[in-house]
């Protein structure tokens, strides 16, 4: 085989497994949102588990504080899921290596903060679309937010480790 013809096999095949140790978990994770903004994970169907487990867990507990908290819970949900689709983002784009001169790039956080931010909007937009949804600008606002919160955390703790 030729040496050049070698090259551009290794190459393409080390794209590949970049494209899916990289890249395909960040697009299977916003699958998994996507998913989850149909009706199937609607305040309606989570309150129906969430409630009564709640209650179990808490005998005592008011109504109206189970309410509460279950709306704490969901709302936490959202900065959960959208600060784990940002740092997926970034490794994405980033592609750390052990020892990288420079592992951390303000320009390769933006990129996911914004990605993340874009997904959050259409992701409501995709809510808004459906019968037992509704999008909200605030869950767009607290997504952004658990993704710049993700973001700035990773950045604490490269910095307090040493690793950048």
């Amino acid at each position: 085989m030729h040496p050049a013809c070698a090259s551009c096999i290794y190459s393409r095949v080390f794209q590949k497994r970049a494209f899916a140790r990289y890249w395909l978990p960040t697009i299977v994770w916003m699958l998994l949102i996507f998913l989850g903004s149909g009706a199937t994970l609607s305040s309606q169907q989570t309150s129906r588990i969430l409630g009564p487990l709640i209650h179990w867990l808490f005998p005592g507990m008011r109504d109206q504080a189970v309410n509460e908290l279950v709306a704490l819970v969901r709302k936490s949900a959202h900065v959960t899921e959208y600060g784990v689709l940002a740092l997926l983002i970034w490794r994405a784009r980033r592609q750390p290596v052990k020892h990288e001169a420079c592992p951390w790039v303000w320009r390769d956080a933006g990129f996911a903060f914004a990605l993340a931010a874009a997904y959050a909007a259409t992701d409501e937009l995709h809510q808004a679309l459906v019968p037992s949804r509704q999008g909200s600008v605030w869950d767009v606002l607290l997504d952004s937010g658990g993704a710049a919160a993700a973001l700035l955390l990773w950045w604490a703790v490269g910095r307090w480790r040493g690793t950048w």
